[in-house]
């Protein structure tokens, strides 16, 4: 390659007397040559490298133009500390090596250098001009420096600066990142002069805030001013079309693109793919994708996170196989995606891998952190979500709401409410999904206190008309026995239902044997044109089956099909065949399952013994047992059936088979544990529990129990107590259930007079029914207890469930 110094002459510029014919006219044009020659050393740094030693030995270090001109070179090429070597030799830099020295560090993203930068510039009384704003203001964007941001903006309005186009468009872009969507417009609305990057920042404002429909009404107001769109004006609006989940509309805007010429290039075709993924049309992503002429990395992400959203997580990963095999190769947002699939289909030895993968390749980063935390919570993994959680530096509310969810959903609902506490002490404010996690714990514990309380945090964080908020509430209301609070919540008129929403109020009423109210409730959906799914079908049936509206069931299952086109699925059989079960109609719950359209699961088959159980009746029970651990050997709660309906036969040694079957398998019995929840405190109680501090008051207490409702005519039902042991042991293990425990707890810990609520994980056994009534007669107290099936309010001797449960 020749010296990009062959013309230079043999001696430098200082040996040169300017006063000879001629010799003074040779300095520009070797000027003008050092700067072509700069020109086109973007990619050698060794090139730049030579020419500044040129300049330095011609004595043209002292030229600012040369020297503007070398800052930039070096800055293109990521040579900062040059650059800033050649900016640092003038006292007094004119603006234009300033802001060369700015756009600079802005470029390679080094904005706290920038805005230092910009602060020497103020100090020293250098030229400010509006070059220089639109390259701080970027910088302060981009770091989150609101009040530097405004100080400038107020600065450059001071100066008139504002209705200069660039400074404009970085005043909109500066404050849309902030969310002053308003005042981005009135800047807008100031300029007499906008170019389409005046135009993008304002459109792409309104995008960013969520207001599509604005950034549709400029984009029609920029059509109309003759501006021609850019490439980046088209992706806002397909950003725009994809949050508005418009599938028709996305169409028509990517005919227009193609009618714009744009039908090659790699963004707008990136945005496409992105848009049609996110409306869930998969085709035209993947018709898009393939079509691409040429694909970046972006491109293959965005489809990539597509699949991922759309539950084709093996696709996803097939397409991270032929990314790789294109030698494109891949960066963190590949790997998130992949992470997040591997959430979503539990595939924690694939999580692992990609966990590796990502400490090997990349630094520790926030949103690859919390992707981690929430697949190893996902997966039930939550010794090594909590270690990788503890261990973050920096964490946010998705953070926070990650390792809580995964807390919530693995069982641990006390725990998640303990780090909610912690997140509050941290300053983190919760967004609707953290809220709504902490309102299925508190649904989960039955915790009506704290379920009323984070109900307020719901208020004042501004989700009372979000109806994922709304839905959750009136779930959490009816699980903690206020069906009355919950159907003032979904009577808010404020409030736009959804069929979710509808689901969970019929759900309510059915947990707590409302059945009529269900079915009136369904009936009013239709009135209001809400098309119900397979879940409303599946709550209506249940709510039949607890209320014994035998009748109205089978009438609304039969309606599936013939009324709302939905094929019924192996779930409303099963629900179908606990509803003759429970009603004991047993030839019309065989004759429906040899007439399913497939063979029956477990589902089915659980239902239908459940019902032998409750029935006696003890053929089919054993038959439909057989079945049943024949489709599925390791669930312990068939052989808990099986055992108790030997044991209620009195064949004892077949209970005793049935157990050491279970005990040569590794399998164990479910514990029953009773919870209440007295004064901002959640106890709980196992059978024959006396770990509790007041365990002797309460053993006392209960014996006072014992004694009052044996004197109201109580007779033991000691068949509930499947063991082989006499009546007199029988009596004492039915006294030690953990809501007798739980009763006794709260009737000696809470105000005489006021209601006593239990939530218990298995259902309630035939006796501790009976007792629970006679209980609420003696000390005229409202007990509620809500068992695995449903509600029972226990009042004056009585039961809401009408002893049909």
């Amino acid at each position: 390659m020749p010296s990009p110094f062959h013309f230079i002459p043999n001696k430098p510029f200082s040996t040169y007397n300017p006063l000879k014919d001629g010799q003074f006219d040779y300095l520009p044009i070797i000027i003008d040559k050092f700067l072509s020659l700069l020109q086109g050393s973007s990619k050698n740094l060794n090139w730049v490298k030579s020419i500044h030693a040129q300049v330095i030995t011609n004595s043209l270090s002292n030229d600012q133009f040369v020297a503007t001109k070398l800052v930039k070179a070096y800055s293109d090429l990521g040579s900062l500390e040059a650059a800033r070597y050649v900016f640092d030799q003038f006292l007094q830099p004119k603006g234009l090596l300033c802001n060369a020295m700015l756009g600079g560090y802005l470029q390679n993203g080094q904005h706290r250098e920038t805005l230092d930068l910009f602060g020497l510039m103020r100090f020293r009384n250098l030229e400010v001009n509006s070059c220089s704003c639109t390259f701080v203001l970027k910088a302060c964007a981009s770091s989150l420096n609101y009040e530097m941001g405004m100080d400038i903006i107020r600065s450059a309005v001071e100066k008139g600066m504002e209705k200069n186009r660039f400074v404009g468009s970085s005043m909109i872009s500066f404050l849309v990142r902030f969310d002053k969507i308003g005042e981005a417009q009135r800047v807008f609305d100031g300029m007499p002069d906008r170019d389409v990057v005046c135009w993008n920042s304002i459109i792409g404002g309104y995008v960013q805030a969520g207001f599509f429909d604005v950034a549709f009404e400029l984009f029609f107001e920029m059509q109309s001013s003759r501006t021609k769109p850019s490439p980046i004006t088209m992706t806002s609006l397909i950003q725009a079309c994809g949050g508005i989940g418009d599938l028709k509309l996305g169409k028509c805007l990517h005919g227009f693109v193609l009618g714009l010429g744009m039908g090659n290039d790699i963004l707008v075709l990136t945005s496409f793919v992105d848009m049609y993924c996110k409306i869930g049309n998969m085709d035209s992503a993947r018709q898009v994708f393939q079509k691409m002429p040429t694909r970046n990395l972006v491109s293959w992400n965005a489809m990539i996170s597509g699949c991922v959203r759309n539950d084709l997580v093996g696709e996803s990963f097939d397409l991270f196989h032929k990314l790789v095999r294109s030698g494109c190769g891949f960066d963190l947002a590949t790997i998130v995606s992949l992470i997040q699939g591997c959430s979503k289909t539990a595939n924690l030895e694939i999580g692992k891998i990609l966990h590796g993968c990502a400490i090997r390749s990349f630094d520790s980063n926030l949103i690859l952190s919390t992707a981690i935390v929430d697949l190893y919570s996902k997966c039930g993994s939550l010794k090594q979500a909590t270690y990788v959680f503890n261990r973050m530096k920096d964490r946010n509310v998705i953070t926070w709401t990650a390792m809580l969810v995964g807390l919530a959903q693995n069982g641990h609902a006390e725990d998640a409410l303990t780090l909610f506490a912690q997140m509050q002490e941290e300053g983190i404010a919760a967004n609707s999904v953290t809220l709504v996690s902490l309102v299925h714990c508190c649904s989960h514990l039955g915790s009506l206190k704290r379920g009323r309380s984070i109900h307020a945090h719901v208020l004042r964080s501004g989700f009372a008309f979000d109806v994922v908020s709304m839905t959750a509430l009136v779930d959490m209301y009816a699980k903690c026995g206020k069906i009355n609070l919950a159907e003032r919540i979904f009577s808010n008129g404020s409030i736009s239902k959804d069929v979710v929403l509808w689901n969970s109020m019929i759900t309510g009423y059915g947990m707590h044997g409302h059945g009529y109210q269900a079915v009136s409730i369904y009936h009013k959906m239709m009135e209001e044109g809400i098309k119900p799914n397979q879940t409303t079908f599946l709550s209506l049936l249940s709510a039949c089956s607890h209320s014994k509206l035998v009748e109205q069931g089978i009438s609304l299952f039969y309606s599936l099909e013939r009324d709302h086109n939905i094929r019924p699925t192996e779930k409303h059989y099963a629900c179908l065949v606990d509803l003759l079960s429970r009603a004991g109609r047993f030839e019309e719950a065989q004759a429906l399952i040899e007439k399913m359209p497939f063979q029956p699961d477990t589902a089915v088959l659980e239902a239908l013994l459940s019902g032998c159980r409750t029935h006696k009746e003890i053929n089919l029970g054993i038959q439909t047992a057989d079945k049943l651990l024949s489709l599925d050997p390791m669930n312990p709660g068939i052989y808990i059936m099986l055992s108790n309906i030997y044991g209620e036969a009195r064949r004892w040694e077949k209970v005793d088979y049935i157990r050491s079957l279970m005990r040569k398998h590794g399998l164990k019995k479910t514990p029953g544990y009773s919870l209440i929840e007295v004064g901002n405190q959640v106890h709980a109680f196992f059978a024959g529990d006396d770990s509790h501090p007041k365990w002797e008051e309460i053993h006392h207490f209960l014996g006072s129990l014992r004694s009052a409702v044996e004197a109201s005519g109580y007779v033991p039902d000691t068949s509930c107590v499947l063991r082989d042991v006499d009546e007199q042991m029988k009596v004492r293990l039915l006294w030690g259930h953990s809501e007798r425990l739980a009763i006794a707890f709260g009737l000696l810990t809470t105000p005489a007079g006021s209601l006593i609520r239990i939530t218990k994980n298995l259902r309630v056994c035939r006796d501790c029914h009976i007792v629970s009534k006679y209980i609420s007669k003696i000390v005229n107290r409202e007990i509620i207890v809500r068992d695995a099936n449903r509600f029972h309010h226990f009042s004056n001797g009585g039961c809401s469930c009408g002893d049909y449960w």
